[in-house]
């Protein structure tokens, strides 16, 4: 039997945001997930930033069930994937809704418009998620150098470094 590993590195404080940084702003979109009941519901959303703090700025509209579920749990999950650089995190975090206007002027682009009518639409509203703490995988090597560490793992059934580094984030 094959056992690829990965070392560990946990992260936090300065250290830990600057990889959220990296690998968040890298894949763009993630899988948002609120909880309802018992119930874990996700979508796709495009984040806008992570600011100095940590914390993840999204766009949304103030009558979504996601923003509606913000306010019967604000305990929210972050799934990001860059696949092409094989890059993965987890955030657990707080979110808040806010319609402030300076908010949304910051956090606006035009690709916004295809969901609202313009950063005037009195529709939008600004998701801050403050992370607790999360969980990220990426690799060391460039994608191709993984697979075949991998591939060779796989075949050979030896134990081997799959050039990746894994860890928790602690915010």
């Amino acid at each position: 039997m094959s056992h690829s590993i990965s070392p560990h590195e946990n992260l936090s404080g300065s250290v830990a945001i600057e990889k959220i940084k990296h690998i968040t702003e890298g894949s763009g979109t993630c899988f948002f997930s609120t909880h309802v009941n018992g119930d874990t519901k996700s979508r796709p959303m495009a984040l806008q930033e992570v600011d100095t703090e940590g914390n993840l700025w999204f766009l949304s509209d103030v009558n979504s069930d996601k923003n509606h579920e913000i306010f019967s749990d604000s305990d929210v999950e972050l799934y990001f994937m860059n696949h092409s650089k094989y890059e993965y995190m987890l955030i657990k975090g707080k979110a808040t809704v806010s319609q402030d206007k300076a908010l949304i002027e910051k956090y606006w682009t035009d690709f916004a418009n295809a969901w609202f009518d313009g950063k005037d639409d009195p529709s939008i509203s600004v998701i801050k998620v403050a992370p607790n703490d999360g969980y990220y995988y990426e690799t060391k090597q460039n994608k191709l150098v993984a697979m075949s560490k991998m591939i060779f793992a796989a075949i050979t059934g030896k134990s081997i470094e799959d050039g990746g580094i894994e860890g928790k984030l602690e915010i």
